[in-house]
């Protein structure tokens, strides 16, 4: 289980693969599979039987976790695609930092 460098909420781009080069924001973090699923990205089609719920049925475009080396997070403030530093203050909090600006992420 590695340790996951964005966070549900962050704007990320994607590195490798069809989607390459687009922008979304994380859906949702697998740590223990080291995945992430991201908005409008690797949509896949699911087959789905009529319910109470669904009542129609058929077939339902969602997104599909990617593996979280393969994006990027997109920094805030110098919005471009960027390495995170982790930096621990003095109270023992760690914070994200960007590579290329230096500004503090969150």
């Amino acid at each position: 289980m590695a340790k996951i460098h964005v966070k549900r909420g962050d704007q990320v781009q994607i590195l490798t693969g069809d989607d390459r080069g687009k922008r979304g924001n994380v859906l949702e973090v697998r740590p223990k599979a080291g995945k992430v699923v991201v908005d409008g990205v690797n949509i896949q089609k699911k087959h789905a039987r009529p319910t109470q719920t669904n009542p129609q049925g058929g077939i339902i475009e969602r997104p599909g976790p990617i593996d979280a080396s393969n994006v990027a997070l997109v920094c805030p403030s110098c919005k471009e695609a960027t390495r995170v530093a982790r930096e621990r203050s003095a109270n023992g909090e760690v914070s994200r930092k960007c590579k290329r600006c230096g500004k503090a992420i969150d």
